[in-house]
């Protein structure tokens, strides 16, 4: 009985074609889907999440950071469309899985043995010849060199007929696992996506949804924004304090946060952070002690970063400290006049605290009252001051003579990084509040507690800024023979003194003019009140047109050059420039004596080196001073700090889902890419002479080199030397 495969009907071919044009339809969609996740996943990647709207606005500008929040890439994992995106994914694909495998299975079970000898001419690997030896003889051979090299084999035998001849067809088949690499990578799309669809946002907005939650931004939790102790799968953060502990941890939502409780408490014994010689911190722990009312004792553990503590199915990482609510004691210091007007000499503050009221007046008179809300102590402060008077190169001008008034343009020294080769400095703690008028607008500001060494000078550093998307800008103002900002501070009160301001200017007439010449000495203290009064804002400028100028500050070394701008021709700017900066710098000097002679301290020369380089860099500071906003500076006087650890804590049962999906992409694509399926075909057929006449096909699902050699050898083996009458085909031919 023949067993040969008959050709498909016209009909039956058509819907086989029609099939095989839906499956690459299929294939093109999930490709796109897929290349749609993985951008949106760089994107994810590149653009920081969970932002606040003011740092995109910042970044992105107004109209593109609404259009860019509008289509949720600021939360691309949790955005509605990713997520129908992943579950259309996952949909879809196990729809196409369950389609092809009953077929992928019969063909990973067939061999194909019915296949007509007619059809092995149709390869492209194929060969024929003649051998002596019976068809019986033959055959054993074939079948032992065959199971030898690991073939799996299947013989028919065929009675003559209409249809063929007899003979005896062997079917081989090797590398067949090359099938499970196309079931096991697309099971793994639908496992990760799986995972990410469980472990993400979706289970938590399913519950809010179900459960009418309500999410809220801050202030007093409401009743219905808590999340069930038995939530399958969470990401949310934890704070806490030394010596606290709590277990209600919080989910950031578009709309929001909601509470999401923990069956257990962690409390926080001691947060450790050390440091190298640099300053730069090498490691963050959190010493813990877990309270689960379930067991008998409390346990502790030890969480750092990259080492996270796994209890009761929760995964607690470190992810940030922050201030726990640090003591600090800050001393006003008044840049106008001595002594305190109302308040007292130091103000106690809570870091994050509840803001403090000032008394009205305080700053000024008309300035109303004000609130100050410390925000940040930060003990370690590293950075890098190398190359550091490259950030503003008036401030380390140790001569002010060489100032160019008609070309000075920069106020309030940067406190950007400048590039090039670092050098990482602890420059000490810091204090961050904010001074918020009724209206209910703030200032920001920050201050170090000791002064910092820049060019070999100690400064001490004031930091301002209008908004949190602006790095502060810093005053730089130099440090006394103490260590201390008295002595700036001194001359700059001085500064707005009208009666030490005259008092200076006549000093420095005497000093500076011969005696026999009285006019001269009278014109130099004139010269001396007038770039005083300048200097000190105390003569208004106005434009050409009359108008009150406020373009540029009242005072300082800008007023002066506005002046100069104002009166003198320009082929004389030059030359009055320089002159008017060395009596502003005597008149100064002369004032600082004279608010050293009122604090009781003792005259200083100005050829001492030190001396100079204070009054050079105090000329600078005292002109940038007229840009400071406020009147008064608070400086941190003594502290007791707290810390506080932000953990994140993860209850995500699909990272195991996530990971076997992992698995099997790694051995699908291995299968597909390095395994071969390769089907073999032998039809033995008798001769008239009582010999067997052998014809051989070789199919594979990868033309290769190896593929030919591999050909050439089994022919090498089955034939022998018998002539082949059909020459085997080269890749290149192919």
């Amino acid at each position: 009985m023949t067993a040969e495969a008959s050709p498909l009907p016209v009909p039956a071919r058509r819907s086989r074609r029609r099939e095989l044009l839906d499956l690459l339809a299929s294939m093109r969609f999930a490709i796109a889907l897929l290349t749609v996740i993985c951008i949106a996943s760089a994107i994810g990647t590149v653009v920081k999440q969970g932002e606040p709207m003011v740092n995109y606005v910042d970044q992105f500008g107004p109209f593109w950071a609404e259009v860019f929040g509008a289509i949720g890439l600021y939360r691309i994992y949790s955005s509605v469309w990713f997520l129908v995106i992943l579950a259309f994914l996952v949909i879809s694909t196990s729809l196409c899985i369950a389609r092809n495998t009953p077929k992928i299975v019969a063909d990973w079970r067939a061999h194909k043995e019915g296949i007509r000898e007619r059809a092995l001419q149709a390869f492209h690997h194929k060969a024929t010849g003649q051998l002596a030896e019976p068809v019986s003889t033959v055959e054993g051979q074939v079948l032992q060199t065959l199971q030898t090299q690991g073939w799996s084999i299947k013989t028919q035998r065929r009675e003559a007929s209409t249809q063929g001849e007899a003979g005896v067809m062997i079917a081989a088949r090797l590398g067949k696992a090359n099938k499970v690499g196309y079931i096991a990578a697309h099971a793994a799309i639908v496992l990760v996506c799986l995972g990410g669809l469980f472990d993400g946002d979706l289970v938590v907005k399913v519950q809010a949804w179900a459960q009418d939650l309500q999410p809220f931004k801050g202030g007093t939790e409401p009743a219905n924004s808590r999340l069930s102790e038995r939530n399958p799968a969470y990401r949310a953060q934890l704070f806490v304090s030394e010596g606290q502990r709590t277990n209600a941890s919080v989910i950031q939502m578009d709309q929001g946060m909601l509470v999401q409780p923990l069956p257990f408490e962690i409390e926080l014994k001691k947060f450790v952070v050390e440091y190298y010689e640099t300053g730069m911190p090498k490691r963050f722990a959190s010493d813990i002690v877990i309270h689960d009312p379930r067991a008998k004792d409390p346990k502790s553990y030890t969480v750092e970063v990259n080492h996270p503590v796994v209890y009761d199915g929760v995964t607690i990482f470190q992810s940030s400290f922050e201030d726990g609510g640090s003591l600090v004691k800050l001393r006003p210091l008044y840049l106008d006049r001595a002594g305190a007007r109302s308040g007292p000499e130091v103000v106690d503050a809570v870091v994050g605290g509840a803001p403090g009221a000032l008394p009205a007046d305080w700053l000024g008179q008309g300035s109303g009252p004000l609130q100050l809300e410390v925000s940040g102590l930060r003990v370690i402060n590293v950075e890098n001051l190398a190359d550091a008077q490259s950030a503003n190169p008036a401030a380390t001008s140790t001569d002010v003579r060489g100032v160019n008034l008609t070309d000075l343009s920069k106020h309030l020294g940067s406190g950007a990084k400048p590039v090039g080769n670092k050098q990482l400095v602890n420059i000490g703690p810091s204090v961050t509040y904010k001074l918020r008028d009724a209206a209910g607008q703030a200032r920001e500001y920050q201050n170090f507690m000791v002064p910092v060494e820049l060019d070999g000078h100690r400064m001490f550093l004031l930091g301002v800024r209008d908004t949190p998307a602006e790095g502060f800008r810093y005053l730089r103002v130099p440090a006394d023979e103490a260590m201390s900002l008295q002595g700036w501070l001194r001359l700059r009160q001085a500064l707005n003194n009208k009666a030490m301001r005259d008092e200076a200017a006549r000093r420095f007439g005497v000093a500076a003019g011969p005696s026999d010449r009285p006019e001269v000495r009278e014109q130099l203290t004139v010269s001396a009140q007038r770039s005083l009064d300048l200097f000190a804002g105390a003569v208004p400028l106005e434009t050409a047109a009359g108008q009150p100028a406020t373009d540029v500050p009242s005072g300082g070394l800008m007023g002066l050059s506005r002046f100069i701008e104002q009166v003198v021709p320009p082929e004389q700017r030059e030359q009055t420039s320089g002159t008017l900066i060395r009596i502003l710098n005597g008149a100064l000097f002369e004032l600082y004596n004279l608010s050293r002679t009122q604090a009781g301290l003792p005259a200083v020369s100005l050829d001492e080196p030190a001396v100079q380089a204070f009054m050079g860099r105090a000329v600078l500071s005292l002109s940038d001073a007229m840009l400071y906003p406020v009147p008064v500076v608070f400086m941190l006087d003594s502290f007791e700090q707290r810390q506080a650890s932000v953990f994140q804590v993860t209850r995500t049962p699909g990272r195991n889902v996530v990971y076997l999906g992992c698995v099997l992409l790694i051995i699908g694509v291995f299968a597909m890419l390095y395994i071969r399926d390769r089907r073999l075909w032998v039809w033995l057929q008798q001769d008239p002479q009582g010999g067997t006449r052998v014809q051989m096909a070789l199919s594979s699902t990868r033309q290769t080199l190896d593929t030919d050699r591999e050909f050439d050898r089994l022919r090498q083996t089955v034939l022998g030397e018998a002539l082949a009458q059909a020459p085997v085909p080269t890749t290149k031919e192919i």
